[in-house]
């Protein structure tokens, strides 16, 4: 079979000239990808939309530059709770020039995906994970952006997945990511590996991708069976 490129992360996928990718991620109204940090230090609170505290030890009120930036921070997370991307990406573009720091990036690197500006999210991500790379929100969501991007790298993406599922292993959506990802560059053993983690961690819809994949590796079986078995001529 001819290799078709990836062109789909979200939940619904577009059929086009590649196998859909079906991945579980930040949810909103807008494209999903995983959930916006309000924090300086990108503390991650694992609720339904994955946001970080505020205030917390490592941030200091008493640096002006950093009031500020944390200021534009939380006005950018606002604005794009309404829908407002651009204006968003205003405030977040702000918070990085007064104090670059790895939950601005994050945002920021967000606001570019929302806009299609792929380019720009994966250089946004990329420099968030050099200040902070033991998130696992920031190396999942540039795998997305590497999946989506005109120019598809699902080799860097699933090097950035592999990274995430070692930092947080019980997350099902990054296994169920991780799967898809697999899944659709034929490595189907290990997919099904991590479609089973991601249902037992509670993604209900990864049974039918389980049924999917075991029945893909049972004809491919079969095929190779049937191919060792034939007389040679």
């Amino acid at each position: 079979m001819a290799s078709r490129r990836i062109t789909a992360l979200l939940r619904l996928s577009t059929r086009s000239a590649c196998p859909a990718i079906s991945l579980a991620v930040y949810r909103t109204s807008l494209p999903a990808i995983s959930g916006l940090q309000t924090g300086i230090t990108g503390r991650n609170l694992f609720t339904s939309r994955r946001w970080a505290s505020s205030v917390t030890p490592q941030s200091s009120a008493s640096d002006p530059a950093e009031a500020e930036a944390l200021r534009c921070l939380e006005q950018g997370t606002a604005k794009l709770e309404e829908g407002d991307v651009q204006g968003a990406k205003s405030l977040y573009k702000r918070s990085v020039e007064i104090k670059r720091n790895a939950s601005s990036l994050f945002n920021l690197g967000v606001t570019h995906y929302h806009l299609k500006e792929y380019d720009d999210a994966i250089a946004a991500w990329k420099e968030s994970i050099a200040l902070q790379p033991s998130s696992p929100d920031a190396h999942t969501n540039l795998a997305s952006a590497y999946i989506i991007s005109p120019v598809s790298r699902p080799d860097l993406a699933l090097h950035h997945l592999e990274i995430a599922s070692s930092l947080s292993p019980e997350d099902p959506e990054i296994a169920f990511n991780h799967a898809a990802v697999l899944e659709a560059t034929g490595k189907l053993e290990e997919a099904l590996e991590k479609y089973k983690l991601s249902e037992q961690f509670g993604v209900a819809r990864a049974a039918v991708h389980i049924r999917n994949v075991s029945a893909k590796l049972l004809q491919k079986r079969m095929t190779e069976s049937q191919g060792a078995s034939k007389p040679e001529q």
